[in-house]
């Protein structure tokens, strides 16, 4: 696959919608509520700052080295045509499938799953309205997104702006009111290990991802060569800036060993000491904001993926997910798609599992996008659009978190990998399904 039919989808994306869709994708609950569990994996604070940063430098290399694929290949659908260019049609058409099925509905579920947690306790409604509050949202978003995606832009540029006014409260308090000392603290009320430094880093990259998600886009950015890379490079350079000064504002507000004890609660606890119980309340209704924008940046970019799998006729029902809109060019069918899934897995699956299989199975193609950059280095002599600074220690260091990632998880849950990877390969007989149908047709 040479070249990817881009002419059906708007061109009208430009820089700051692309950073917000950056930025507001990765921003969402893990800044907030990780916390508690990186500080008690590092065992002390020096160690969860770091933890934070080295995440984020993995992820940032990662950036990186995608910014050197997608320049080159700025159509939309993103990992699934880098692949698949990179690779060939089998690999390619099996990361198209993961994002589709496994990854970007289980995404979208955990999210909304979270999500309505803090709605139902921000409206004292009871346990049983957490489902149908997470439903009614992802319809809610999903239909915004049906529309032109300028609408879907413009809700990610007002989200992300949202979710920075409890940010700004959180690192200014801390740094300028805190008294307690950020480096140096351990944790003592721990008698036994947590995992150590290596989950730690983990937990924190599950808080990083979705950057990549922007690279879906590129068929409908004004001038993908120059405007991917940056949106990718400055979005990654931005969220870990503002995480290292979130970590550093709240290890200077909470000793360690409070933090420790209050887990997930440790940064609402923060608010209602810092600025009373109406802090707490506008607290949550800021993670709910940041976890829209999160949401919404994922149900702009997923069924991009859809469309671009089905207008090579790689899908079940591949005329129908392909149509887009003869107005606003937007790919409704595909989008009600990834609606339908992500709310069964809603009912069926657990938000917090979900999270951690489907990071997963996304970095199985991410460690294949990151050793592409050295296959397109050796097929591309000429000039390129954008070239990975440093080149090839950025790669390398991109590679080795990747396989980390992988590593820690089959450790960590066996059973839940297989399960997943068994879902990515049930792929390749639904394509030989569709392969043949296709071919009966043309007969």
């Amino acid at each position: 696959m040479n070249q990817q039919p881009t002419d059906e989808l708007k061109r009208s994306l430009g820089f700051w919608s692309a950073i917000s869709i950056v930025v507001g994708t990765i921003i969402g609950s893990g800044i907030f509520f990780k916390q508690g569990s990186v500080l008690d994996s590092a065992g002390t604070s020096t160690l969860a700052i770091v933890a934070w940063v080295f995440g984020g430098i993995i992820t940032l290399t990662g950036g990186l080295t995608v910014a050197e694929i997608g320049a080159q290949m700025p159509y939309t659908g993103g990992l699934y045509v880098y692949i698949e260019n990179l690779y060939g049609r089998l690999l390619g058409f099996l990361a198209g499938w993961m994002q589709v099925i496994v990854y970007g509905p289980a995404i979208i579920a955990s999210v909304a799953g979270f999500m309505s947690i803090l709605m139902a306790n921000f409206f004292g409604l009871g346990t049983q309205w957490r489902i149908p509050l997470a439903v009614i949202t992802v319809i809610a978003i999903g239909v915004m997104n049906l529309f032109e995606n300028k609408v879907g832009a413009i809700f990610s540029i007002i989200t992300t702006a949202g979710k920075m006014i409890p940010i700004a409260a959180i690192i200014i308090f801390g740094l300028f009111w805190g008294h307690q000392d950020a480096f140096g603290q351990t944790v003592t009320e721990i008698h036994q290990s947590t995992g150590g430094f290596g989950v730690a880093v983990l937990a924190t990259l599950f808080g990083y991802d979705g950057w990549i998600l922007i690279a879906n886009l590129g068929g409908e950015m004004k001038n993908p060569q120059k405007l991917l890379p940056r949106a990718i490079i400055l979005g990654i350079t931005t969220v870990l800036i503002i995480y290292t000064l979130i970590t550093v504002g709240i290890l200077k507000f909470l000793p360690v060993n409070t933090i420790h004890r209050l887990g997930e609660n440790a940064t609402a606890y923060l608010a209602v000491k810092a600025f009373g119980a109406i802090g707490g309340k506008l607290l949550s209704a800021g993670i709910i904001i940041s976890m829209m924008g999160t949401l919404n940046g994922k149900m702009i970019t997923f069924p991009r993926i859809v469309y671009a799998m089905a207008r090579r006729h790689d899908l079940p029902f591949s005329r129908y997910l392909a149509y887009i809109t003869p107005k606003g060019k937007s790919p409704v069918v595909a989008t009600m798609f990834i609606i339908v899934l992500a709310t069964i897995m809603m009912f069926f699956f657990d938000p917090d599992h979900l999270s951690d299989l489907c990071v997963f199975t996304v970095y199985c193609f991410y460690l294949l996008a990151f050793f592409g950059i050295f296959i397109l280095r050796h097929r591309n002599k000429g000039p390129r659009p954008f070239s990975t600074p440093l080149y090839p220690l950025v790669p390398i260091i991109a590679i080795a978190g990747g396989i980390f990632v992988l590593v820690s998880e089959v450790m960590n849950d066996p059973a839940g990998v297989i399960l997943f990877a068994g879902i990515v390969i049930v792929g390749l007989p639904i394509l030989y399904i569709v392969k043949r149908m296709d071919q009966r047709r043309m007969h």
